[in-house]
């Protein structure tokens, strides 16, 4: 599992210890929060060193991957998104590893539009939206152009909005405004619908989809295939933050602010941050893609996953919003 010191790489390597696997993390952290796995200090762009780690293994979950959306530190976003891709490919190429699952993302069909229940019909976006969308696109391509090759077989895993116990990025950037009082207005006078996937329910895809080429192989249907991942249960997302607001006690959204004033803000924000060298892993909900995402409908079928993986999401968007209220409280984080 690459990047399982990580929210959602954590969360995978806990599960496939759960069905009974050994587990080999790869990361580039101190420590890894997950007991009982075997942990790597692993630099994915490090193409000898994941060479070698590769050697004796069944199956590559690969979910490393820097997400950067401010229009910044490109090569840095590529190098470890698409070039760290494929030195996890040629690893299991190189090694005989049969089964590789990629975690990539809904926002790679996202041009900036409305999309309502789309599927796994629609294209690649055709327009660059960012560093870590643009990255993954070509990632995906690559994952999905190498099944067969060396033997493995691949396919990739398209979750929106990943929540749940852990999270270090989604909820905590929402907690953050809250507690500087920046909670009191949604972006836009709009109703649009968003995509979430709880945490567990995108582990269980992985296992499905592992399952999938295990059992078949080059011959699965899941082989050489996208799906995309959530909990097939749109609603508006500043619905979905008003539930943690005020299941964590913090004051109602009241106020209104225009997308295009706040947009102008993200882009002074982002330039701000370009000219001072750019920032990683330090984003705050205030960049232009992310406006944007806020003001589209962005959601998704889940048919093709429940039809060829026999996925179904077994938590709910209310019992994960929920666990998750449950767990910051019990961390002392609110």
């Amino acid at each position: 599992v690459t990047g399982g010191c990580g929210f959602v790489g954590a969360a995978i390597a806990r599960g496939l210890q759960a069905r009974g696997d050994r587990v080999i993390v790869l990361d580039v952290a101190e420590d890894c929060p997950v007991e009982g796995v075997d942990y790597r200090r692993v630099d994915i762009t490090d193409e000898a060193a994941v060479r070698e780690v590769c050697r004796g293994v069944d199956t590559i979950i690969h979910n490393a991957s820097i997400v950067h959306t401010k229009w910044n530190k490109e090569d840095i976003v590529w190098n470890v998104n698409l070039g760290g891709t494929e030195n996890m490919l040629a690893g299991a190429q190189a090694q005989g590893v049969s089964r590789f699952v990629y975690i990539s993302s809904g926002s790679v069909v996202y041009e900036g539009n409305d999309i309502e229940n789309g599927d796994e019909s629609l294209p690649y976006s055709s327009i660059s939206q960012a560093p870590y969308a643009d990255s993954k696109i070509q990632a995906e391509k690559v994952v999905l152009a190498a099944n067969g090759e060396g033997g493995v077989a691949t396919c990739a895993l398209r979750p929106h909005v990943v929540f749940g116990p852990g999270d270090n990025r989604f909820l905590p950037a929402l907690l953050a405004n809250a507690r500087a009082g920046r909670l009191r207005a949604q972006i836009g006078r709009g109703v649009w619908l968003s995509d979430y996937t709880f945490v567990s329910n995108l582990v269980d895809a992985v296992i499905l989809a592992d399952e999938a080429l295990e059992k078949d192989g080059l011959d699965s249907v899941a082989a050489g295939a996208a799906y995309f991942i959530t909990n097939g249960e749109p609603m508006p997302f500043w619905d979905f933050v008003r539930k943690v607001a005020a299941r964590l006690g913090f004051p109602p959204i009241k106020y209104t602010v225009p997308k295009t004033l706040m947009y102008g803000i993200a882009a002074i924000k982002e330039g701000i941050d370009t000219l001072k060298g750019g920032t990683l892993n330090a984003e705050d909900g205030l960049t232009r893609f992310a406006i944007r995402y806020m003001c589209t409908h962005h959601y998704f079928s889940i048919d093709k996953a429940r039809r060829e993986l026999g996925y179904n999401p077994s938590v709910s968007v209310e019992e994960g919003i929920e666990r998750t209220c449950q767990h910051l409280e019990a961390i002392g984080a609110v």
